[in-house]
């Protein structure tokens, strides 16, 4: 008999090449553009590329308020790194808990009203390391989590083991069906956002509580683009509704509003050890660089006692979407800061982003699949306090000539 023959070698090289051109196909490859933000100056910055650094204004930030430009923060952020120095030395179980980190969760507990904290790496983190770990540690566990939430959140309950519900968005029938359906006896977790970040609405926070003791449900409650934003100090849609004491688990990031990088759970004392003592998402990372954390400490402190952000932030969303709607922009109706204009094709968004840019200076990304569903395409527009009207007629004015020049459909 022959030898057997010799399998022929994979091109490995052809797969990956491939992969990147059905993106190209689609018209959703993403670009992210080489940026420097100007302290004092934002929402202005530089942008590198093409004929060397030419200047910008920002649109899509998620920095909302402008903290990570403050000049409390920066300062306590110089402080932190003269006197403690880079980094944090490793994760905490080897190296100890930085002082600067037990005193950011004691504040992180105070401003949702629970016994502890715990922070990470990032939101994404936090989502993914609390909801697969919650659910290794409820023997039968079922999952209700809205189809609109963050990938991150969806990551945790499948890493969970879990068996998942998917209820409709923000539709408290369709959860109240799928809870009744379960047997009473079993263990059940209710996840979801409180502002969903694309399409700018908001969940209804109270009328879930109400389901989840009827129905004797935990509830996980996702505020990363609420924290900082809304509340009276900036404890996100829970503290502003006066619900945070009905929830579970209340989940935000130190990377939007509060300015810096992060991401954390606040819980009861319990919960919270739990998650120390059996994620391994925190227990083999790395901890957040005391300098991070001694930002993020001034800024929830700041926004614990200072409305201004909050409020001029406010004006502003309200301004752009009055500005738009004047204009027939197809802008989705929102209550919040965020201010989606739809576009409906990955191709005509990613053209629109790259005209204002290379045009006039105007930084929008474009949002495609799989973030926002195929065929919502849209560009995501967060005034900050620091956008002013001037700004905001340059934009338009923009929009208006580009929306014109491609042909698109305005505002019905």
């Amino acid at each position: 008999m022959p030898a057997k023959a010799k399998a022929r070698a994979l091109d490995y090289d052809r797969i990956f090449k491939s992969a990147i051109e059905r993106l190209h196909d689609e018209g959703r490859y993403r670009v992210f553009i080489d940026i420097l933000r100007t302290k004092g100056s934002f929402p202005n910055a530089m942008c590198f590329g093409g004929n060397g650094p030419k200047p910008i204004t920002v649109w899509c930030s998620n920095d909302y308020l402008g903290m990570g430009q403050n000049e409390s923060v920066v300062q306590a952020m110089e402080v932190a790194l003269r006197e403690v120095g880079a980094g944090s030395g490793g994760t905490r179980n080897i190296s100890g808990n930085t002082h600067y980190h037990t005193q950011l969760e004691a504040e992180l507990a105070s401003l949702h009203g629970k016994d502890g904290a715990l922070l990470f790496t990032s939101g994404y983190v936090s989502n993914e390391a609390a909801l697969s770990t919650l659910g290794k540690l409820l023997p039968g566990c079922v999952i209700f989590s809205d189809e609109l939430n963050h990938a991150s959140m969806i990551a945790g309950i499948k890493n969970s083991g879990c068996e998942k519900r998917v209820f409709g968005h923000n539709n408290l029938d369709h959860l109240e069906e799928l809870l009744a359906t379960e047997d009473p006896e079993t263990p059940k977790l209710i996840a979801f956002e409180s502002v969903y970040s694309m399409d700018a609405d908001i969940a209804p926070i109270p009328a879930i509580c109400d389901l989840a003791d009827k129905y004797n449900a935990l509830t996980y409650l996702d505020e990363v683009h609420a924290v900082g934003m809304y509340g009276d100090c900036g404890g996100g849609i829970s503290e502003r509704d006066a619900v945070a004491h009905r929830l579970t688990i209340i989940e935000g990031t130190l990377g939007k509003a509060f300015g810096v990088m992060g991401g954390y759970i606040a819980a009861d004392r319990t919960i919270v050890d739990c998650i120390r003592s059996y994620a391994p998402g925190f227990i083999f990372t790395t901890s957040l660089s005391p300098v991070l954390v001694a930002g993020a400490l001034a800024s929830v402190r700041h926004l614990k006692v200072s409305d201004e952000e909050r409020r001029a932030q406010q004006e502003s969303a309200a301004m752009l979407k009055a500005k738009f709607a004047a204009a027939d922009l197809p802008a989705l109706p929102s209550a919040t800061h965020i201010v989606p204009l739809m576009v409906g094709c990955p191709t005509k968004a990613k053209k629109i982003s790259d005209i204002l840019l290379a045009e006039y200076g105007l930084y929008v990304q474009p949002i495609n699949f799989p973030t926002v569903p195929r065929g919502t395409e849209r560009l995501r527009f967060t005034p900050g306090p620091l956008h002013t009207p001037e700004m905001m007629d340059e934009l338009v004015e923009a929009l208006v000539e580009i929306w014109g020049r491609l042909e698109l459909r305005k505002a019905a």
